[in-house]
C-alpha cells in the first residue's frame, strides 16, 4: 500500500474530527433517525430522510478519514536535526528577489494544504521548487505569469 506523507499536526487533526463524528455526531444522527422514526409513514417523512442521508456523509467521512491515516506516513520535523534545507514539514520564509516580498510556507501533505493558513501542499509548483534546497538558495518558480525567482531566507522546524 502506497505511504502518504503528512504532519503530525494533520494527523492529529484529523483524529480529532474522527472522534468527534463517532462520538458526537453519530449518536446525534442516530437519535434523529429514531425521533423521526416515531413520526410515522417513513415514506413521506421528511425528517427520517434528512437524518439518513447526513448518516450517510458522516460514515463516508468517517470512513475517508480512517482510510487516509491507515495510509499515512506521519512525519514529524521536530524530531528531525535542523540541516537548513528544505524538506516535508519545514516551515520556509522565501522573500521574492525583484520586490523583496517575503511570505512564510509551511509544506505539509496535499489533504492539508490550505493557502489561507499558509499551508501549501508538497506538491505544488513552489513546493516543488524549494524541497532539497538550503537557506541563501535562490529558487526560480514557473508560475502562469512566468518564472519568479525567490530567495529563501529561513528554514523552521515547528
Amino acid at each position: 500500500m502506497t505511504k502518504y506523507p503528512m504532519t503530525l499536526q494533520g494527523a492529529r487533526a484529523l483524529e480529532e474530527e474522527l472522534k468527534y463524528l463517532k462520538t458526537v455526531l453519530r449518536p446525534q444522527i442516530t437519535s434523529a433517525i429514531a425521533t423521526a422514526r416515531e413520526l410515522g409513514d417513513l415514506s413521506e417523512n421528511a425528517e427520517y430522510h434528512a437524518a439518513r442521508e447526513q448518516q450517510g456523509m458522516s460514515e463516508a467521512r468517517i470512513r475517508d478519514i480512517e482510510g487516509r491515516l491507515s495510509a499515512a506516513q506521519i512525519i514529524d520535523v521536530t524530531t528531525i536535526p535542523y540541516s537548513g534545507k528544505v524538506f516535508f514539514g519545514t516551515t520556509v520564509e522565501i522573500a521574492n528577489v525583484e520586490t523583496d516580498e517575503s511570505v512564510s510556507y509551511h509544506i505539509v501533505g496535499e489533504d492539508e494544504a490550505d493557502l489561507k493558513e499558509g499551508k501549501i501542499s508538497v506538491t505544488s509548483p513552489i513546493a516543488r521548487a524549494l524541497v532539497g534546497k538550503e537557506e541563501g538558495e535562490v529558487v526560480a518558480v514557473q508560475t502562469p505569469s512566468g518564472v519568479i525567482e525567490y530567495e529563501i531566507v529561513e528554514v523552521r522546524h515547528i
